[in-house]
């Protein structure tokens, strides 16, 4: 396994689909990366030399990646919660926040469904 930006890639992939692995790295991203490094996308990490190991690092460096790019995604939701927006408000809550109904569906965010009995009718 190569070690790039603090994480494990898996070495038999191909370069673009093991760059993935790093948060804040998708598709469109790896590829950049392996031109910017004159890397050819279709071969596999175990095939990288040093060389090209060292470049892709350094072509990597110039982006915000893994606990960089999470921590300031963190500080972002904390500050729409501590100014009380829309959005702040649905984070502290649980709910979503880009508008979903949540009369049947947003599972993902509220959990398992918490059952609540009914009222029992009063006896005459």
């Amino acid at each position: 396994m190569a070690r790039i930006a603090g994480v494990d890639i898996p070495k038999n992939k191909r370069g673009v689909i093991s760059l993935t692995y790093i948060y804040g790295v998708g598709r469109s991203r790896a590829k950049e990366i392996l031109a910017t490094a004159k890397v050819d996308e279709s071969i596999k990490v175990q095939d990288w030399t040093d060389e090209q190991i060292g470049n892709i690092r350094e072509a990597v460096g110039s982006y915000t990646i893994e606990g960089e790019l999470r921590s300031e995604t963190q500080i972002n939701i904390k500050r729409l919660m501590d100014i009380g927006c829309y959005r702040g408000i649905r984070h502290r809550a649980g709910l979503p926040l880009r508008g979903q109904r949540t009369k049947n569906n947003s599972r993902t965010r509220k959990g398992r469904r918490k059952t609540v009995a009914n009222k029992k009718k009063a006896t005459k």
